[in-house]
């Protein structure tokens, strides 16, 4: 015996559509603002991070860290591989601030 089961997928862009008009939104608005929470999402989490190893190592910033290591307070291994991390967290912050300049621009743009 074989049994046909057939699966209805709404289109993303339908979804998106009905959200959007429920919310009283256009679609460009609606993903304007979810790409603008998406970026802060990211961003805290590079934060969390970033602070979660200065944490480890009871330093404020990544140059304390690093006099930390410097003066012995904190053993080099494995403290320079996770101040090496902290700075690579603090060039994405940098790269995701850029994005959400980019983005809220736009829309400034569009809406001015």
């Amino acid at each position: 015996m074989q049994v046909e089961v057939t699966v209805s997928i709404t289109p993303v862009a339908t979804t998106t559509a009905r959200i959007a008009s429920s919310l009283g939104l256009s679609e460009s608005s609606l993903f304007q603002q979810a790409l603008v929470s998406f970026l802060r999402e990211q961003k805290r989490q590079v934060l969390q991070h970033r602070l979660d190893i200065l944490a480890r190592y009871g330093a404020d910033s990544l140059a304390d860290l690093e006099a930390r290591i410097a003066q012995g307070m904190v053993a080099e291994h494995p403290a320079w591989e996770d101040l090496i991390v902290a700075e690579n967290l603090t060039a994405r912050l940098e790269e995701l601030d850029a994005y959400l300049d980019d983005v809220q621009s736009a829309e400034d743009n569009r809406a001015g």
